[in-house]
This record gives C-alpha cells, sequence and structure tokens, in this order.
C-alpha cells in the first residue's frame, strides 16, 4: 500500500442517513477539507430543524420493533459490524486522517478503540441481565428488568471523528434503543463510513441514524420531545451552559463530556528515558487536540541538575518531533484541525509570552515533511515558568504546548492541580508506590495515571470525569453505558 493512498480521491457529497435511506440534505452546503493540503475532500449540509425531526420520527417508529428484538439478535448484528470493521480497518483510519490531520498509527488506535466499545456491546446478553430474589414475603417475588428508553441523540466533537460516537452507539443499540447520530460538521466523512458499514450489517431502517449539521440539529434534539437522553463530548462552555442546562430542563438524561487541563506529575525518582518518551505522546499526538492531552508538566524538588538535565531532554525530543501529512508513516505530529484552531494557539502562545513565561521551544517555527501549506501546522511548543493561575497555566488551549511548572513538594504539585476548575486526566511518573499513592488518593481527576502518559480506560471501563470536565452521573463505555441506556423497571408479584 502507498504511504499516501488517500481512500477519499474524490469530493464526497455527504447526505443524511434517515430511516435508512440516504438522503440529500435542504439545508446549506460547507465543504470539508483535508487541513494537511488545504484540498476540498468533500462537502457536508447543515441541515434543517425539519430534517432532525424527521430522523427522530423514522427512530421512534422503528423503536418498538427494535425493543422486540432480543438482545442476543441485536448482538448478532453488532457481531457483523464488528467484523466489517475488521475488514475495512484501514480503509476507515486513513479516511480519519484525511479529515482530521492526526497521523495514521493515531487513526488507527482511534479505529481499534471504537471497535473495542463494538465488541463489549456485543455481550449485552450478559450485560444487561436482571436480577430477582424470591420469596421477599411469602408467596411474592421481585425482578429488576433493565428497560431501553427509546431514542437517544449522539453528539460527536471534531478531535475524534471516528471513535467518540462509538462510545455510546453499540451500548444504546444493543440494550434496544435507538439512536440519532449529529457528527461534527468539519468531520463527517468517518460518521458516513460507519453508517454504510452499520447499513450493510443490518440494522433495520430507523435505528441507526445520522443527521449531519450544527446548531440547529443540536437544538432539534435538545427540544424534541421523543429524545430521551443526550451524549455529548465538546468544550465545556457548550457541555455545562447548553447540553446539560437544557437536557435537564426537558427531562433528558444526559451524559456532557467536556474540557480539560490535564497536569502531569513528574517526580525526581521517574525512568527518566520511559517518562519523556510518554510525555511526548500525551502533550504532542493527535496535535494536543485530546482531552486527555497533558498541558501542564509540574517537576517535584529543589534538585537543580535533575531540573535543567529533565528539561534539556525534553526539549531535545521534542524537536526532533516530525511534522507533515499524517498518512506520511514517517510523520509524527500532523496539521491542527483548520486555521482557526491554529489562530487560536497562536493567541495563547503570544499571551504566554506576555504573562512572562519562558519559550523554550517556539512552535511558530515549523519545518514541514514534504510540499505542504503551512496553513494549519504547528510545531511543538514548550513554556517553563508558568504560573499555575495564568491564562496558559489554567485555560484549555487544545493544541501541542508544554506549560513547564517547578514545585517542591508532591503535596503542593497535587494542591496546584486541585486548584485547577479542570479534572479530567492526571498522571504521575515515579518509582514510589507511597508517593503513587499518595497522588492517586488525593488528586481530583476522574481518570488518574500512574506512570501512564494517556489515561484512556479501556472499552469495559467508564470514560471518566470530574469537576468541569464532566456533568451528569452516569458515563460512557463499559456498566455504566449499559446502566445509561436503561432503566430499571422492578417488578412485584404474587400468584394466587
Amino acid at each position: 500500500m502507498a504511504v499516501l493512498e488517500e481512500p477519499i480521491k474524490e469530493i464526497k457529497e455527504v447526505k443524511n442517513f434517515i430511516n435508512g435511506e440516504w438522503v440529500e440534505s435542504k439545508g446549506e452546503i460547507v465543504d470539508v477539507v483535508n487541513p494537511a493540503n488545504c484540498k476540498t475532500i468533500g462537502r457536508v449540509p447543515i441541515s434543517t430543524k425539519e430534517e432532525i425531526d424527521a430522523a427522530v420520527a423514522a427512530a421512534q417508529e422503528a423503536w418498538p420493533d427494535w425493543r422486540r428484538t432480543t438482545p442476543l439478535a441485536r448482538s448478532r448484528i453488532l457481531f457483523r459490524l464488528k467484523d466489517l470493521l475488521e475488514e475495512n480497518f484501514e480503509e476507515v483510519s486513513r479516511i480519519q486522517t484525511q479529515e482530521h490531520g492526526k497521523c495514521i498509527d493515531e487513526s488507527r488506535g482511534e479505529t481499534r478503540r471504537g471497535i473495542e466499545n463494538v465488541e463489549v456491546g456485543c455481550g449485552m446478553p450478559t450485560l444487561m441481565q436482571g436480577y430477582v430474589s424470591e420469596d421477599i414475603a411469602h408467596g411474592i417475588d421481585e425482578y429488576v428488568i433493565p428497560t431501553p428508553l427509546g431514542v437517544f441523540g449522539i453528539i460527536g466533537p471534531f478531535n475524534f471523528p471516528w471513535m467518540i460516537p462509538l462510545w455510546s452507539a453499540p451500548y444504546a443499540l444493543a440494550t434496544g434503543n435507538c439512536i440519532v447520530i449529529k457528527p461534527s460538521s468539519e468531520v463527517p466523512l468517518s460518521q458516513t463510513r460507519l453508517a454504510e458499514l452499520a447499513e450493510e450489517a443490518g440494522f433495520p431502517p430507523g435505528v441507526w441514524n445520522v443527521v449531519n449539521g450544527g446548531r440547529t440539529v443540536v437544538n432539534g434534539m435538545l427540544d424534541h420531545p421523543g429524545i430521551v437522553g443526550i451524549t455529548f463530548v465538546g468544550s465545556t462552555p457548550t457541555g455545562r451552559d447548553v447540553i446539560y442546562k437544557r437536557c435537564g430542563a426537558t427531562g433528558k438524561r444526559v451524559i456532557a463530556q467536556c474540557g480539560a487541563k490535564n497536569f502531569m506529575t513528574i517526580m525526581p525518582d521517574c525512568d527518566v528515558e520511559r517518562t519523556i518518551a510518554a510525555m511526548m505522546t500525551s502533550f504532542f499526538g493527535n496535535t494536543g487536540q485530546r482531552c486527555l492531552s497533558a498541558a501542564n508538566a509540574v517537576i517535584v524538588g529543589d534538585d537543580d541538575a535533575f531540573y535543567r538535565d529533565f528539561v534539556e531532554k525534553v526539549i531535545e525530543r521534542t524537536s526532533n518531533i516530525k511534522i507533515g501529512y499524517g498518512l506520511d508513516e514517517s510523520v509524527q505530529m500532523g496539521p491542527l484541525r483548520d486555521k482557526s484552531k491554529k489562530e487560536r494557539v497562536l493567541s495563547y502562545i503570544e499571551t504566554g509570552i506576555k504573562e512572562g513565561a519562558k519559550l523554550l521551544l517556539d512552535g511558530r517555527k515549523v519545518n514541514i515533511v514534504g510540499d505542504y501549506p503551512d496553513t494549519c501546522f504547528l510545531g511543538p511548543t514548550i513554556f517553563d515558568g508558568v504560573r499555575p493561575d495564568s491564562k496558559v497555566g489554567s485555560e484549555e488551549i487544545f493544541g501541542p504546548v508544554m506549560s513547564i511548572m517547578r514545585v517542591k513538594t508532591l503535596e503542593e504539585a497535587i494542591e496546584i492541580s486541585n486548584a485547577n476548575a479542570f479534572g479530567n486526566g492526571h498522571s504521575i511518573f515515579t518509582s514510589s508506590g507511597k508517593a503513587a499513592r499518595e497522588f492517586q488518593y488525593n488528586i481530583v481527576s476522574g481518570n488518574v495515571g500512574i506512570n501512564i502518559g494517556i489515561v484512556a480506560p479501556m472499552a469495559f471501563f467508564p470514560f471518566s470525569g470530574m469537576k468541569d470536565s464532566f456533568y451528569g452521573v452516569l458515563h460512557t463505555q463499559g456498566k455504566e453505558a449499559v446502566r445509561f441506556f436503561t432503566e430499571s423497571k422492578v417488578v412485584i408479584q404474587r400468584w394466587f
């Protein structure tokens, strides 16, 4: 296979998938642009309220029959989907790189994580079993039956266009619900291909629907009485002030996974080489566009020699990161998703300089592998002497920027981490079990890593979050997702 083989060779006209049919939208059409070469690879509709209403109506109509389909029969369709995903593994991975910009190995990892959630969903005949107690009173038995609820909306982000809807979809479908997915209009091609494969797998019309668009579609989901719940991944202002509040106002179930500002605590007894290797993927993988990306590197201790040596090694390793088109197997970091996101990160770099942080590595000076425009490309950036209460030290940048901080004790590292508004994914690198347990016990974060740079839970564990990183009660993935997409029906029965 050629290194730069592109599965999307012509401009793809994206349609909505409603009631088992590919439907042209009546909404405005916008371009989908490959951020590496700035070429248009697709055109996607910004769908209307009538179109989201049609999708919900189709899902509502399909739901009674889908609910009556046995969990075993539903899981068999998921098994067929899983096989199709494996057969098309490389193609769907390359689509992700084309539309998002991430490196091909990162896309392959995203594809694998998505498939793993389908695999967990295949086990639904066991996962959604209820329980029973006989003779709770004389001649009376009591049951709990996990029951599907209806139609769920799934709102996907731009940074993981393939994987994140699969944190929810397999669980919703396998438990007997129907879904309407709204992909990010910036990266709709992955979900289009996924819906094509779902159609091939044999999901009945109306069970799996995709409506492309923006705020109109989101508002249509939030306002529609036929939508019983929403899962969302995106920014904290949108998740907290729009999704969570409006779901509460209309009585919808909600999982709102939001922003992050992740702290990586580095102890002087860490394995230096392995720690730095983990830092490269954690800070700069996916070009920093990951809610589990490390943002602040907190180096503990008063050993000046260790500090200088460690920082020098980090700079040296970071300086050697190859930047370019992610379909080139030699490239280690791709572009930001679009020009506006690059400009946002640039503004933070300017802010960091104004705030007095020391710029150790300037990502504005970027060398690109290959002949590509620098429109969306930005190199890794490293600041030293960053204050935790500064804009650069406290706000989510969502780009390849590392902020180095120095503290004297582990207690101080935990204190400044917990003082931040976010609590998504924090990690510590150490050889001390005592330090690791103290960190694990006291850090306020939903996902905690011990010598792990990217704290991404496996599909059979929940993707957690705390503080401004999460709004809701239950989480996507695993048993918590099963609980979210079902309600416990309690039956107490006696026969005379």
